[in-house]
Formats: structure tokens, sequence, C-alpha cells
């Protein structure tokens, strides 16, 4: 079966997929980027509040699984502990190379290296901390990941594990769809989040605890919103796949701004949060 008609609810883990299309460079998780940035109304952002949580000594070592853009290491440039030893990793050698170059200016010297999380290459009991930040849900055999996580930690090491709610998967598939999944359809397609992610660390994690981000983007143009759907594309489900030629989206537009319009914005509750285990 071609990767255009493999099934949508694999979308989120098929790594053929996400390696060629969705994650190849940083042009759609940059979309997502700016709209988030744009419309949030949790003042305090989310990569300033993610660092603020994590409880890692000023001599570390770390690894980020899925380091994506670098977002985490650029908007706290100058928070970086000269102690941490930081490697970055992504399964995408493209996004990687990407992030090399953008965090070139930041004052700390980073390690970049491409890794499977399923099967990370490093001895038992290297890192300090290791994060994962809204990557978990990509991984096909994610318990297996979390014990390579396990496995790498030392003794008293902290696993940091971010995510989405289900009720923002649901928000984003009621625009596309015009109805929300229930809470087995949201697990099945979006198989890593707040209400079910504890149970998964728990297996590999004696103590796991929840630090929770609430915020609602409070959206007022439809396009930065449509460019957000659409860079979503056949990623996560049939519910949020959004069929991007040009006349769809043109209709698409339209009807959220409709919306916007008679509702003076669209709201999308953006709740995350920030697994800490160890």
């Amino acid at each position: 079966m071609s990767g255009e008609r493999r099934d949508s609810m694999t979308r989120a883990t098929d790594q053929e997929y996400l390696l060629s299309q969705q994650y190849h460079n940083g042009a759609r998780l940059s979309v997502r980027g700016r709209l988030h940035a744009r419309f949030r109304t949790n003042p305090d952002g989310w990569f300033a509040w993610m660092f603020d949580q994590m409880r890692i000594a000023p001599e570390s070592r770390i690894l980020e699984l899925g380091c994506g853009l670098g977002w985490l290491w650029l908007r706290n440039r100058a928070r970086i502990p000269a102690g941490w030893d930081i490697t970055l990793s992504d399964f995408s050698q493209g996004m990687l190379a990407e992030t090399q170059q953008r965090l070139q200016d930041v004052p700390h010297q980073f390690a970049y290296a491409v890794v499977d999380a399923q099967a990370i290459p490093y001895p038992d009991a290297s890192f300090d901390a290791v994060i994962a930040d809204h990557m978990l849900y990509h991984v096909p055999d994610r318990a297996r990941a979390i014990a390579e996580v396990r496995r790498v930690l030392k003794p008293g090491g902290r696993f940091y594990a971010s995510t989405i709610s289900r009720e923002h998967f649901r928000a984003l598939a009621a625009l596309v769809s015009g109805h929300a999944p229930d809470d087995a359809m949201v697990d099945q397609r979006f198989p890593f989040n707040l209400e079910n992610g504890g149970a998964q660390l728990a297996a590999s994690f004696a103590h796991v605890t929840l630090h929770r981000h609430e915020d609602t983007l409070v959206v007022t143009e439809a396009g930065p919103l449509v460019a957000y759907l659409a860079s979503l594309s056949s990623m996560s489900a049939s519910d949020t796949t959004t069929d991007t030629t040009e006349a769809a989206l043109a209709a698409l537009t339209s009807r959220l701004q409709t919306l916007i319009t008679a509702e003076g914005a669209i709201r999308i509750p953006n709740d995350a949060g920030l697994f800490e285990a160890w």
C-alpha cells in the first residue's frame, strides 16, 4: 500500500511517512509554532514554563529525544547552566541539521545525533535526564522506547515527557469534520496523551507525576488556522485530515472565517503537560 493510502489511524506513528513528509525538515513544525505563538492566552510561554519544571542539577548529562527545531534551548538560551552536557537527537537528519543551524548562536555547546528512541545508542546509566517534548505519540513501540529511556538514565535520573490532552485533539478534529471523536478513538489515533500517558510511563518508572500547563488558543484569523490544520494533513486521523487542494482550503477558510466573524474567535483548548518520571 502506498504512503498516501495507508490507514490514517497509523499516520501518527508511521515512521516512513513522518520522515518523508512531516519531519524531513522544519517547515510544517514552524507553521504550528507560529499559530501557538500568535494566539495563546497563557502569558507563560510553553518552553519557559517547561524549563522551569525540570529539576536537573547544574552538572548533568542530558539527552533530548526528538528535539525538533531546538525551541526549548532557543527560548531559554540565557538560562542553560554551563555544566550541562547536552545531546540533541532526532530521527530526522534534515530536522537535526536545521536545528544545528538555528542553535549556532546560542552560547552553549551541543552534541547532535540521529537516534531512534526505540533503540537508544548509549550505554546503561549514561544520562542524568532525558527529555521528550511532544514526540512519544510518534513512536510505534512506546513501551520499548520508555524502557530504553529508563535503561540509559542514571539511578535517580529523571525523564521529562510532554504531550497534549484529549480535548485538544478533539477540538482540532471538530474543526475539520464537524464532530469530535470519543476517548477510545482519540487514544487509538493519538496514542500518548495527558490522560493515558501516565499509565504507560508507570510500566517502567516507580514514580510518575504530571505538571499541567493550561492554555487556550483564541484564533481571530482563519488563514493561520487553516495553514496549521493543513500542516497536520493525514498525520493523525481521518478526523483531523485536511484536504489540501486549493478549492478545499478556500472552502475551509471561508467556513472558519464565517465562524470567527459570528463568534469573535475560535477557541481551542490548548491544555498540555509535562510528565516527570523517576
